[in-house]
């Protein structure tokens, strides 16, 4: 399974910026996937993770409410809508993915196989 994540950038603090994770080598539609964040100086920390069929997400507390999650399964994307950006958000931006068929909650890195190669969001004052 390769995981390719693009959309990072700078943008403003209040903007917003959506990430894609294009998933190639497997049938896509059995596994979950997360996005995780990892912060200059910081450890990688979970963003949010989203099951296979789509139907159930799961958030960290610092983004709920801001972040939004989806998944087209027919294209094989995995999607993070990001709005009312904060200076805090600033970290690469790492999607991942594990096979699961059912609807747990994966919350935890080292619970997860694949790893895209991350990108950089930039939140500025």
């Amino acid at each position: 399974v390769q995981l390719q994540a693009f959309g990072g950038g700078l943008v403003q603090a209040g903007g917003s910026l959506r990430l894609s994770c294009a998933v190639s080598g497997r049938t896509f539609n059995n596994y979950a996937m997360g996005w995780f964040r990892q912060a200059p100086g910081k450890e990688r920390e979970f963003v949010v993770t989203i099951a296979w069929r789509g139907d159930n997400t799961y958030y960290a507390d610092s983004v709920k409410g801001r972040f939004t999650i989806s998944r087209d399964n027919a294209e094989n994307t995995v999607y993070l809508q990001m709005n009312s950006l904060k200076p805090e958000d600033t970290a690469v931006y790492y999607c991942a993915a594990r096979r699961s068929d059912n609807t747990r909650h994966f919350v935890r890195a080292i619970e997860y196989d694949y790893w895209g190669q991350g990108t950089l969001v930039t939140v500025s004052s």
